[in-house]
């Protein structure tokens, strides 16, 4: 059984299993099911919690309505922490007194275990595989969607307890590499530069495209392929100028990815890249044909999938090299092997559907036993408002220019009016933490699913569902905290919370845990960030009409500012979870 850590939920199940056991012998309904089935009232005018009795209907054999009126009129006394229990239709709600919601979460929460519960129970170790960018490429606004979200998912997993092993998979061979370093050698005539060296090599990317799309059909088309095809062959023999070029040039757009890395603070447990299986996947291809498990279709080898609707699937082509799907297979092989792993997550973006749903098939049908613990977990892409990006076409925007705009817009437009009171440090790393903030923010607000379009100056409003929005709540507690002197809370009369606004932030306070539950098991970050937002909103509802350091008397200040230190507790941890910063003033 599932640990059922959720203290509130936990009462209600349990007082609704002892009255169904009262009213309804035999209905079936085991606690964990009572648990799970628990749900929030449409409204606090209803209720806190509620309850739907549809699945009591056919082992009561009753009306859902008339079930809730008989669990409301039967006779069992009602848990401490609960002011009532009502029929509303065909539901049985429940509110709570707000000190019986402190007794059952609120002081764990600000003293911080409510943060250290056990939620989930023998998950499987699982490998989340993010980022896969390309070396001699821009890394531009469009990756960061993989980034942020592999990076919150590694992180929710991990605050439930999860064994999570995050790796990186870089693309540093293949013909876009030969494209860059043919155009550096051949028909470059800028002097490299001393610094930025990646994002150069990105420009090279661009412009090597150009040039070989403008001579098309010309007297240097046959040239250009000979000279691709020997820096190919160099690169695959290890050997030779342009193998040396690689090695040197590799570096300069590794520097740039863990600069990117450090600035969004994400590690990875391994880093494993496309030329490490390169040769070894090739050489298991060949091994799969000899035994008779791949076949020869036109000169090429691969798998028909045909039965199973996925075509074939090419492992070999007829040139003697590999392709993508070769590689993942051989790097299926190696993530197993190497990490005991039990469950293997690709963050991908879902034009590569077809390719994984082939590389996984292949998998099972050679034997490999963990085939069926291969998720692809596909995404949309990111475009800019006038359309799709592409490093081919050099319309992107890269992403460490976009962070160093964005940080300068923050400081004109919010933070300069603070020069002389905050130091030039805190007004830089402030900026820094902001735009940080509304990139993650809204490349993992959407579902997965949707399409993101980038748009800046939208992403980086104080008054809208954006990462500073929230950034900004978790600012205003804490510096309401420090005016006021907030001191850890003892002795605090929680009953004097009567306010609907600090109901709603009790009730929505205690489902934090649950919600971080859905949002890694479904893989959905959105369920973190809708909480978040929801949050924010209701305690800059709560701000404005419930006076904290001019409350009615200094029992009722005290209780107001100890819960708006539980919701700034929460956001600070929901915001980390996503990988966001929380200034602790803006």
């Amino acid at each position: 059984m599932k640990p059922l850590y959720n203290s509130v939920l936990l009462t209600l199940s349990q007082f609704i299993l002892e009255r169904l056991e009262l009213c309804f012998p035999g209905h079936g309904q085991s606690l964990e099911e009572i648990y799970h089935s628990i749900g929030d009232a449409p409204n606090l005018k209803m209720g806190h919690f509620a309850y739907p009795c549809f699945p009591l209907a056919k082992s009561c054999r009753m009306a859902p309505p008339k079930i809730s009126g008989q669990l409301e009129a039967c006779q069992s006394q009602l848990p401490p922490q609960l002011a009532s229990a009502v029929a509303a239709g065909p539901y049985f709600n429940f509110f709570f007194k707000p000190e019986g919601l402190a007794d059952l979460f609120l002081e764990e929460l600000l003293d911080g275990r409510f943060f250290e519960q056990k939620i989930t129970e023998n998950y499987p170790k699982t490998m989340v595989e993010y980022s896969q960018p390309n070396t001699h490429k821009i890394l531009h606004v469009g990756h960061m969607r993989n980034l942020c979200l592999g990076n919150a998912v590694v992180r929710l997993h991990r605050y439930l307890g999860h064994e999570v092993v995050s790796t990186t998979y870089p693309g540093d061979v293949g013909t876009h590499v030969a494209k860059t370093l043919w155009y550096m050698k051949y028909h470059n005539n800028e002097p490299t530069p001393e610094e930025n060296r990646g994002a150069w090599l990105g420009k090279m990317y661009t412009l090597a495209n150009h040039k070989l799309e403008d001579e098309l059909g010309s007297e240097s088309e046959d040239q250009n392929r000979q000279q691709l095809t020997e820096i190919l062959v160099q690169l695959e023999k290890k050997e030779g100028e342009f193998y040396l070029l690689w090695k040197e040039t590799r570096q300069w757009s590794l520097a740039l990815m863990k600069e990117a890395y450090a600035w969004a603070g994400v590690e990875f447990d391994r880093w494993f890249f496309e030329s490490e299986v390169d040769s070894p996947s090739l050489e298991f291809a060949k091994e799969l044909h000899k035994s008779g498990k791949l076949v020869e279709s036109e000169g090429a080898i691969g798998m028909d999938l045909s039965e199973d609707k996925l075509g074939f699937c090419l492992m070999i082509k007829r040139d003697g090299t590999g392709l993508y799907a070769t590689k993942d297979v051989e790097l299926a092989k190696v993530k197993f092997e190497e990490f005991g792993i039990e469950q293997s997550i690709y963050i991908v973006d879902n034009r590569q559907a077809h390719h994984f749903r082939q590389v996984f098939k292949l998998l099972e049908k050679i034997g490999f036993e963990q085939a069926q613990k291969c998720l692809h977990l596909q995404y949309d892409v990111v475009e800019l408002p006038d359309g799709a990006m592409s490093s081919r076409q050099g319309n992107i925007v890269p992403l460490m220019d976009l962070v160093h705009s964005m940080e300068k817009a923050i400081t004109k437009n919010y933070l300069e009016r603070y020069r002389g009171v905050w130091t030039d440090a805190e007004i830089n790393e402030t900026s820094s933490m902001v735009a940080n903030g509304a990139i993650k923010y809204g490349m993992i607000r959407m579902d997965n699913n949707r399409k993101i379009v980038f748009d800046s100056d939208e992403w980086l409003k104080l008054d809208g569902e954006t990462g500073p929005y929230l950034q900004y709540v978790h600012a205003r507690i804490h510096s309401l905290c420090e005016k006021l002197e907030y001191k850890k809370a003892e002795g605090v009369q929680w009953q004097l919370l009567q306010k609907s606004q600090e109901l709603a932030l009790l009730v929505k306070l205690s489902s934090f845990n649950s919600t971080i539950e859905t949002a890694a098991l479904q893989f959905k970050t959105m369920q973190l960030t809708g909480y978040l937002f929801e949050l924010g909103k209701l305690f800059n509802s709560f701000y404005a009409e419930c006076p904290i350091g001019k409350a009615d008397n200094e029992p009722l200040k005290q209780a107001r500012l100890a819960l708006a230190k539980a919701v700034g507790q929460v956001m600070h941890c929901g915001l980390d979870l996503l990988g966001i910063p929380a200034p602790k003033k803006m």
